[in-house]
């Protein structure tokens, strides 16, 4: 793996910002800002989901999608993965590189949204999804660039909050839209029979303690592996 510095994306459609950033300006100024807030916005522990997913799992190649202040990324690569770790606020990525250092772990950091970040296509054994705010296109570009980036062989792991719709509606003055984000089951909508499902469920979560989310009670689960 290469040293834990951020690396600069490869541009498909929107050339790179100054800091390398390859994505929407305005996406990443959010987030930028969102982080900026709070001096830690997640726990500092990898999610659960993710842990007990991937026991069964042979290190290989992996890809963090949204990977926040690094948790996953860096138990990931201390477990033996190669990890190619995908975020949009460089404020995020700079304490997860921090973070990692202080770990004593490898990963591979990029600055872009998923779907400018031009990634090698069918190269990952493991792509994970944990909470990831991704919006919807008329084209399902998110959801494609996810599956695009498994390899043959390889498992996708979504892992989003149950009951979302349900939240929204108990809170009318927020601006927040469900319907405009990926969930796991507009990602299972599209998978043809070159993918096994291999878990598509709404299970309690294994919550850390602390950070923004740890209200959520339940995940929705899909966990597929791309046949070929």
């Amino acid at each position: 793996m290469t040293d834990d510095t951020a690396a600069e994306a490869h541009p498909s459609a929107d050339a790179p910002a100054a800091d390398g950033y390859v994505g929407d300006p305005a996406v990443r100024d959010e987030w930028d800002t969102r982080y900026s807030e709070r001096q830690q916005l997640w726990s500092g522990r990898p999610n659960g989901a993710l842990v007990a997913e991937v026991a069964d799992l042979s290190p290989g190649r992996a890809l963090d999608v949204g990977c926040g202040e690094g948790a996953d990324a860096i138990w990931l690569a201390r477990a033996g993965w190669d990890v190619t770790a995908l975020e949009v606020s460089g404020v995020a990525l700079a304490r997860a590189a921090a973070h990692a250092r202080d770990a004593g772990a490898g990963v591979r950091w990029v600055h872009a949204g998923l779907t400018e970040a031009a990634l090698p296509p069918a190269s990952f054994d493991l792509v994970s999804a944990q909470y990831p705010a991704l919006l919807r296109t008329p084209g399902s570009t998110a959801e494609h660039a996810l599956l695009a980036a498994v390899a043959p062989g390889g498992v996708l792991l979504l892992v989003h909050h149950a009951g979302v719709d349900g939240h929204h509606a108990e809170r009318q003055d927020d601006a927040f839209d469900p319907a405009a984000y990926v969930w796991p089951s507009t990602v299972a909508a599209l998978l043809g029979d070159d993918w096994r499902i291999e878990a598509d469920e709404e299970r309690p979560r294994v919550a850390p303690e602390g950070g923004a989310g740890a209200h959520h009670t339940h995940d929705v689960v899909l966990r597929a592996r791309r046949l070929r």
